[in-house]
Order: structure tokens, then C-alpha cells, then sequence
């Protein structure tokens, strides 16, 4: 099974640069209008500035393991781009949201090491 996790953005060229920040990277293909990263062995993140989507604004949420919050927190911070505060649950995963610009919610989870 493939995962694709659409963010409908406002603005493409802002969102771009945004999301090669989050990601520490260039989109990994990009299919006309689409730009996909790919966040998984088979599961992409898409951003996507048609007209078609406009209605969906900020309303995307997902969640992406990580391994380094850390380091992925140092990048964003030293792009200007804030993230609410980071939370450590019960069973020690860290969780923080990330909104790009239109208010999609990125979030980030780390498992603690054994």
C-alpha cells in the first residue's frame, strides 16, 4: 500500500521554499503541478497549490516519525520557521506541531531510545 499526504498550499514559490527547509531538501519528484517528498518507502508528502484545492487550506495534519528531532529543530529555527513547544509523553516520545505557512500542521514524533 502507498501513502500520499496532500498539503494544500496558497502559494507555491512560498511553500516550496518552506517545505525544502522542513525537509532539508528539494521536493524528490515533482509530477506537473505536485511537488512530492518522499517521507517513507512508500509514503510521500505533496504539496499542491491548484485552484481545485483552494477549499482545503490548512487543513491537513500528519504526523512523521523521526529519528534526530533535535538536529530537524535546529534547521527549522535557523530558517526563522517556530514550531509550538515540544512535548514529551508518558512514554517518552517527544511530539512538537510545525504549520507551514497556511497552517497545515506538520507534526514531529521521536521514540525514545532503548
Amino acid at each position: 500500500m502507498d501513502l500520499y499526504c496532500v498539503m494544500c498550499v496558497s502559494d507555491l514559490t512560498v511553500s516550496l521554499r518552506w517545505f525544502e527547509v522542513f525537509f532539508g531538501r528539494p521536493a524528490d519528484e515533482v509530477i506537473e503541478e505536485e511537488h512530492l517528498w518522499q517521507v517513507g518507502e512508500n509514503a510521500w508528502v505533496v504539496v499542491d497549490a491548484r485552484d481545485v484545492r483552494a477549499e482545503r487550506l490548512g487543513g491537513a495534519m500528519v504526523t512523521l516519525g523521526v529519528s534526530d528531532l533535535d538536529a530537524i529543530l535546529a534547521r527549522l529555527a535557523a530558517h526563522g520557521i517556530d514550531h509550538e513547544p515540544v512535548e514529551t509523553y508518558g512514554n517518552g516520545v517527544r511530539h512538537v506541531v510545525v504549520l507551514d505557512p497556511d497552517g497545515n500542521s506538520l507534526s514531529l514524533a521521536q521514540a525514545p531510545t532503548p
